[in-house]
């Protein structure tokens, strides 16, 4: 066994008799907490709401009664909706102050550059390790623990915690020393799917107004030229209008896009694709396609 193999069997071997602690069981938390289980970590979870909470129990997770209690063990997870959430959470709440030293935070979540700036300086504030790590990938692909990981910030906690990366992704991206870098990736690949989807309604609008099958022509696309999740995951739901149930929705799309549209700002370069969506995100909000998933916006474009 080398070197490398016997740290990893020991960190392993650690975690495994340590608490994990999942906050925030949404679409995306409930199958992150279930494959640790299912790994054989000893998972406590903390939701706003019972319910979430209530089914992991019953599958053999403990309870925290509050994000304090919750911060207690070695390793926190968090999968929460945004900024705001995250904040309330964990900067402006007191909980870092408590969290016995050693706990590392890894923040799942889409979140600005801003946001995770500050929380790093929190975290080492209070002596908290902290770990940006948002992911790629639908829900289906978090049940499959097939996520990709995209990490940031000090080598030694990323090392510390790659074994739960293991059980909740297939590959994890480290990129950087900073928090703020996996936060911009992030950001970045989302604000690329939009112009996919985005260009992709344009197209199939040109295509139908022509008289050509949509559903052929994006099987073409895809099978050709375009071949991926992105192009053939939302090419048929714009060939078939097909927008519920939603993996992303609307208000999602728009809240992550103007995350990218700040981070433009922030470093002066110009987005000229990311103001026109900001005109087409609205107005599908405004049109009351809000919880639709967010290939609806591709409605926008005359069909």
């Amino acid at each position: 066994m080398t070197s490398w193999n016997r740290l990893r069997w020991f960190i392993e071997r650690v975690l495994r008799m340590s608490n994990i602690a999942v906050i925030g069981l949404g679409a995306m938390g409930r199958p992150i907490a279930r494959n640790l289980l299912r790994a054989g970590y000893d998972v406590v979870v903390w939701n706003r709401s019972d319910r979430p909470a209530d089914e992991l129990v019953a599958a053999g997770a403990r309870r925290a009664a509050s994000v304090a209690e919750a911060m207690h063990s070695p390793v926190v997870f968090s999968v929460l909706a945004d900024d705001r959430a995250v904040a309330e959470a964990f900067i402006d709440s007191g909980v870092l102050a408590q969290a016995p030293g050693g706990t590392v935070h890894v923040n799942l979540a889409t979140v600005s550059a801003g946001l995770a700036r500050r929380a790093g300086a929190a975290h080492v504030e209070h002596g908290v390790g902290y770990v940006a790590a948002p992911v790629f990938g639908r829900v289906p692909v978090a049940e499959a623990g097939a996520l990709n990981i995209l990490a940031a910030g000090e080598q030694g906690l990323i090392d510390r915690v790659q074994p739960l990366f293991d059980v909740i992704g297939s590959r994890t991206w480290r990129l950087g020393d900073r928090p703020e870098q996996a936060n911009i990736v992030k950001i970045l690949g989302n604000y690329l799917i939009a112009c996919a989807i985005q260009s992709l309604g344009e197209a199939v609008s040109l295509a139908e107004g022509a008289g050509v099958d949509s559903g052929q022509f994006v099987e073409l696309l895809t099978s050709t030229l375009f071949p991926g999740a992105v192009y053939t995951g939302y090419g048929s739901m714009i060939a078939e209008r097909r927008y519920q149930p939603p993996g992303f929705t609307t208000v999602l799309g728009r809240k992550d896009l103007h995350l990218a549209l700040d981070a433009a700002n922030d470093h002066d370069i110009p987005l000229p694709i990311g103001a026109l969506l900001r005109t087409v995100f609205d107005q599908a909000i405004a049109d009351g396609c809000g919880a639709d998933d967010w290939a609806v916006i591709a409605e926008q474009q005359p069909r």
